[in-house]
């Protein structure tokens, strides 16, 4: 649990320490999306926002698929520790 927390800092401290420019906007998409707009066009937005949603969905799956797989091992040592904790019992409660 510890090692999770510490993962958890980490990971939003660094994202505190990004610099602010790196959240600023592609000006070509910009000036594209603008000029299309002010066309009357806006497919070219329309396609623009579906493949930043692409972009946004990609490691949020990522991290989902990761959070399960370690869920699962977790479940699987869980259930492990019980089974050897269930024989030990029972070996004890034989004992004379």
């Amino acid at each position: 649990m510890k090692k999770a927390i510490a993962v958890i800092f980490i990971i939003i401290v660094s994202g505190l320490l990004q610099p602010t420019y790196m959240m600023a906007q592609c000006a070509m998409c910009r000036a594209s999306v603008e000029t299309h707009i002010s066309t009357g066009e806006d497919r070219i937005g329309l396609g623009l926002n579906t493949g930043i949603l692409y972009l946004m969905v990609t490691p949020y799956l990522v991290l989902t698929v990761i959070g399960y797989l370690w869920y699962r091992q977790s479940r699987k040592e869980y259930e492990q520790k019980l089974r050897v904790k269930s024989i030990v019992e029972s070996k004890v409660s034989q004992m004379p």
